[in-house]
Protein backbone atom coordinates (compact mmCIF):
# COMPACT_ATOMS: atom_id res chain seq x y z
CA UNK A 1 0.00 0.00 0.00
CA UNK A 2 1.33 3.44 -0.96
CA UNK A 3 0.50 6.14 1.55
CA UNK A 4 1.60 9.58 2.70
CA UNK A 5 1.33 11.61 5.87
CA UNK A 6 0.17 14.93 4.40
CA UNK A 7 1.12 18.09 6.37
CA UNK A 8 -2.10 19.83 7.45
CA UNK A 9 -3.11 22.26 10.21
CA UNK A 10 -6.23 21.50 12.24
CA UNK A 11 -8.77 23.87 13.78
CA UNK A 12 -11.59 22.73 16.08
CA UNK A 13 -14.84 24.67 16.23
CA UNK A 14 -17.14 23.46 18.99
CA UNK A 15 -20.03 24.62 21.12
CA UNK A 16 -23.80 25.15 20.95
CA UNK A 17 -23.52 27.60 18.04
CA UNK A 18 -20.72 25.82 16.13
CA UNK A 19 -23.00 24.45 13.42
CA UNK A 20 -24.91 27.67 12.76
CA UNK A 21 -21.71 29.72 12.89
CA UNK A 22 -19.92 27.58 10.30
CA UNK A 23 -23.07 27.44 8.18
CA UNK A 24 -22.83 31.21 7.90
CA UNK A 25 -19.08 31.25 7.22
CA UNK A 26 -18.36 28.33 4.86
CA UNK A 27 -19.44 27.88 1.26
CA UNK A 28 -20.42 24.28 2.00
CA UNK A 29 -23.69 23.10 3.60
CA UNK A 30 -22.69 22.31 7.18
CA UNK A 31 -26.28 21.72 8.36
CA UNK A 32 -26.49 18.48 6.36
CA UNK A 33 -23.02 17.26 7.37
CA UNK A 34 -23.42 14.05 9.36
CA UNK A 35 -21.02 12.86 12.11
CA UNK A 36 -18.06 11.11 10.54
CA UNK A 37 -18.46 12.82 7.16
CA UNK A 38 -16.36 15.51 5.55
CA UNK A 39 -16.60 18.06 2.73
CA UNK A 40 -14.41 20.60 0.98
CA UNK A 41 -15.33 24.26 1.57
CA UNK A 42 -14.18 27.82 0.95
CA UNK A 43 -13.73 30.35 3.74
CA UNK A 44 -14.25 33.66 1.97
CA UNK A 45 -13.79 37.36 2.47
CA UNK A 46 -16.96 39.49 2.31
CA UNK A 47 -15.85 40.46 -1.22
CA UNK A 48 -15.90 36.79 -2.27
CA UNK A 49 -12.13 36.37 -2.43
CA UNK A 50 -10.65 33.26 -0.85
CA UNK A 51 -9.24 33.34 2.67
CA UNK A 52 -8.76 29.56 2.75
CA UNK A 53 -9.73 26.31 1.08
CA UNK A 54 -10.49 23.92 3.94
CA UNK A 55 -11.97 20.52 4.60
CA UNK A 56 -14.72 20.50 7.25
CA UNK A 57 -15.47 17.32 9.18
CA UNK A 58 -18.21 16.67 11.71
CA UNK A 59 -16.41 14.84 14.53
CA UNK A 60 -19.12 14.92 17.23
CA UNK A 61 -22.33 16.63 18.16
CA UNK A 62 -21.61 20.39 18.22
CA UNK A 63 -17.97 19.78 17.19
CA UNK A 64 -16.30 20.28 13.81
CA UNK A 65 -12.74 19.94 12.57
CA UNK A 66 -11.36 22.17 9.82
CA UNK A 67 -8.10 21.13 8.18
CA UNK A 68 -6.06 23.31 5.86
CA UNK A 69 -2.66 23.21 4.17
CA UNK A 70 0.18 23.34 6.69
CA UNK A 71 1.11 26.85 7.74
CA UNK A 72 -2.40 28.28 7.31
CA UNK A 73 -4.08 27.15 10.52
CA UNK A 74 -3.51 30.43 12.37
CA UNK A 75 -4.94 32.38 9.43
CA UNK A 76 -8.10 30.25 9.56
CA UNK A 77 -8.45 30.84 13.31
CA UNK A 78 -7.94 34.60 12.91
CA UNK A 79 -10.46 34.78 10.08
CA UNK A 80 -13.13 32.87 12.02
CA UNK A 81 -12.52 34.86 15.21
CA UNK A 82 -13.08 38.16 13.36
CA UNK A 83 -16.61 37.06 12.45
CA UNK A 84 -17.54 35.43 15.78
CA UNK A 85 -20.02 37.89 17.24
CA UNK A 86 -22.23 36.87 20.17
CA UNK A 87 -21.57 33.26 19.22
CA UNK A 88 -21.22 30.36 21.66
CA UNK A 89 -18.40 28.53 19.92
CA UNK A 90 -14.75 27.89 20.73
CA UNK A 91 -12.22 28.16 17.89
CA UNK A 92 -8.81 26.64 18.60
CA UNK A 93 -5.79 25.16 16.85
CA UNK A 94 -5.51 21.51 17.83
CA UNK A 95 -3.00 18.70 17.52
CA UNK A 96 -3.39 14.96 17.62
CA UNK A 97 -4.89 14.68 14.14
CA UNK A 98 -3.29 13.47 10.94
CA UNK A 99 -4.17 13.50 7.26
CA UNK A 100 -3.31 10.17 5.65
CA UNK A 101 -3.44 9.84 1.87
CA UNK A 102 -3.50 6.45 0.20
CA UNK A 103 -3.19 5.49 -3.46
CA UNK A 104 -6.10 3.18 -4.26
CA UNK A 105 -6.51 1.95 -7.84
CA UNK A 106 -4.66 4.99 -9.14
CA UNK A 107 -6.77 7.45 -7.12
CA UNK A 108 -5.59 9.35 -4.03
CA UNK A 109 -7.98 8.94 -1.11
CA UNK A 110 -7.43 11.14 1.95
CA UNK A 111 -8.67 10.45 5.47
CA UNK A 112 -8.49 12.51 8.66
CA UNK A 113 -7.69 10.29 11.64
CA UNK A 114 -6.73 10.83 15.28
CA UNK A 115 -4.54 7.74 15.49
CA UNK A 116 -2.23 6.44 12.78
CA UNK A 117 -2.90 2.78 12.09
CA UNK A 118 -1.21 2.12 8.76
CA UNK A 119 1.53 -0.31 7.86
CA UNK A 120 4.88 0.52 6.32
CA UNK A 121 6.82 3.72 5.81
CA UNK A 122 5.10 6.85 4.42
CA UNK A 123 5.99 7.73 0.86
CA UNK A 124 7.91 10.64 -0.59
CA UNK A 125 5.80 13.79 -0.35
CA UNK A 126 7.04 14.98 -3.75
CA UNK A 127 5.30 11.96 -5.28
CA UNK A 128 2.11 13.04 -3.51
CA UNK A 129 2.63 16.57 -4.86
CA UNK A 130 2.78 15.18 -8.41
CA UNK A 131 -0.58 13.47 -7.85
CA UNK A 132 -2.10 16.65 -6.39
CA UNK A 133 -0.96 18.60 -9.43
CA UNK A 134 -2.27 16.01 -11.87
CA UNK A 135 -5.62 16.09 -10.08
CA UNK A 136 -5.76 19.88 -10.47
CA UNK A 137 -6.20 20.43 -6.73
CA UNK A 138 -5.19 23.99 -5.75
CA UNK A 139 -3.02 24.66 -2.71
CA UNK A 140 -2.78 27.59 -0.34
CA UNK A 141 0.12 29.89 -1.16
CA UNK A 142 0.38 28.42 -4.65
CA UNK A 143 -2.85 28.66 -6.60
CA UNK A 144 -4.64 30.48 -3.76
CA UNK A 145 -3.77 33.86 -2.26
CA UNK A 146 -5.81 36.77 -0.93
CA UNK A 147 -6.63 37.92 -4.48
CA UNK A 148 -8.05 34.56 -5.64
CA UNK A 149 -11.74 34.14 -6.43
CA UNK A 150 -13.24 30.61 -6.42
CA UNK A 151 -14.19 30.66 -10.11
CA UNK A 152 -10.54 30.88 -11.16
CA UNK A 153 -9.84 27.45 -9.62
CA UNK A 154 -12.05 25.47 -11.98
CA UNK A 155 -15.54 23.99 -12.04
CA UNK A 156 -14.41 20.78 -10.38
CA UNK A 157 -13.30 22.63 -7.26
CA UNK A 158 -16.46 24.75 -7.28
CA UNK A 159 -18.62 21.62 -7.50
CA UNK A 160 -16.78 20.02 -4.58
CA UNK A 161 -16.58 23.04 -2.28
CA UNK A 162 -19.72 25.13 -2.89
CA UNK A 163 -23.38 24.48 -2.09
CA UNK A 164 -25.78 26.53 -4.22
CA UNK A 165 -28.82 25.39 -2.23
CA UNK A 166 -27.85 26.45 1.29
CA UNK A 167 -28.63 29.79 2.93
CA UNK A 168 -26.46 32.88 3.07
CA UNK A 169 -22.79 32.84 4.01
CA UNK A 170 -20.00 35.39 4.02
CA UNK A 171 -18.75 36.05 0.48
CA UNK A 172 -21.70 34.30 -1.19
CA UNK A 173 -22.76 37.18 -3.43
CA UNK A 174 -19.81 37.01 -5.84
CA UNK A 175 -19.90 33.21 -6.08
CA UNK A 176 -23.66 33.11 -6.71
CA UNK A 177 -23.60 36.00 -9.18
CA UNK A 178 -20.83 34.48 -11.30
CA UNK A 179 -22.61 31.13 -11.33
CA UNK A 180 -26.01 32.56 -12.26
CA UNK A 181 -24.49 34.61 -15.08
CA UNK A 182 -22.15 31.81 -16.20
CA UNK A 183 -19.35 34.37 -15.85
CA UNK A 184 -15.66 33.56 -16.15
CA UNK A 185 -12.87 34.68 -13.86
CA UNK A 186 -10.00 36.88 -15.14
CA UNK A 187 -7.66 33.87 -14.79
CA UNK A 188 -8.10 30.12 -14.98
CA UNK A 189 -6.18 27.16 -13.60
CA UNK A 190 -4.68 24.78 -16.16
CA UNK A 191 -2.41 21.76 -16.20
CA UNK A 192 1.19 22.09 -17.32
CA UNK A 193 3.87 19.72 -18.60
CA UNK A 194 7.51 20.77 -18.80
CA UNK A 195 10.54 21.61 -16.72
CA UNK A 196 9.60 24.79 -14.91
CA UNK A 197 9.80 26.38 -11.49
CA UNK A 198 7.12 28.11 -9.46
CA UNK A 199 6.82 31.69 -10.65
CA UNK A 200 8.10 31.02 -14.17
CA UNK A 201 6.18 32.90 -16.85
CA UNK A 202 4.07 30.88 -19.27
CA UNK A 203 3.90 31.64 -22.98
CA UNK A 204 1.45 30.63 -25.66
CA UNK A 205 2.33 31.61 -29.23
CA UNK A 206 5.02 33.91 -27.87
CA UNK A 207 2.65 35.76 -25.52
CA UNK A 208 3.16 35.96 -21.76
CA UNK A 209 -0.19 34.64 -20.52
CA UNK A 210 0.38 33.61 -16.91
CA UNK A 211 2.60 32.07 -14.27
CA UNK A 212 3.46 28.59 -13.00
CA UNK A 213 1.99 28.15 -9.51
CA UNK A 214 3.01 24.55 -8.68
CA UNK A 215 5.72 22.33 -10.17
CA UNK A 216 7.11 18.89 -9.42
CA UNK A 217 8.89 16.30 -11.55
CA UNK A 218 7.96 17.77 -14.92
CA UNK A 219 4.31 18.56 -14.23
CA UNK A 220 2.69 21.66 -12.85
CA UNK A 221 -0.25 23.98 -12.55
CA UNK A 222 -0.46 27.48 -13.99
CA UNK A 223 -2.86 30.39 -13.69
CA UNK A 224 -3.34 31.89 -17.14
CA UNK A 225 -5.53 34.57 -18.66
CA UNK A 226 -9.10 33.54 -19.34
CA UNK A 227 -8.81 34.29 -23.07
CA UNK A 228 -6.04 31.72 -23.56
CA UNK A 229 -7.10 28.86 -25.82
CA UNK A 230 -6.02 25.70 -24.04
CA UNK A 231 -5.17 22.80 -26.40
CA UNK A 232 -6.64 19.39 -25.64
CA UNK A 233 -4.56 17.30 -23.27
CA UNK A 234 -2.35 18.42 -20.38
CA UNK A 235 0.30 20.19 -22.45
CA UNK A 236 -0.93 23.77 -22.44
CA UNK A 237 2.12 26.00 -22.44
CA UNK A 238 5.90 26.20 -22.37
CA UNK A 239 8.10 28.42 -20.18
CA UNK A 240 9.25 31.64 -21.77
CA UNK A 241 12.98 31.84 -22.47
Amino acid sequence: MTWWRVPRDFVRVSGPDAQSFLQGQLSQDVDTLQPGSTRLAFLLQPTGKVDALVRVSCIAQEAYLLDVDAGWGDAVVDRLQRFKLRTKADITRVGGWQCIAELQDGVVVEEIIDDIDVEGVPGDLEAYEVLRIKAGMPAMGHEIDDSTIPASLGQGVIDAAVSFTKGCYTGQELVARMDSRDATAPTKLVGYIGDAAIGDPVAVDGRDVGRVTSAARGVGLALVRRDVEVPSGPLVAVPMA
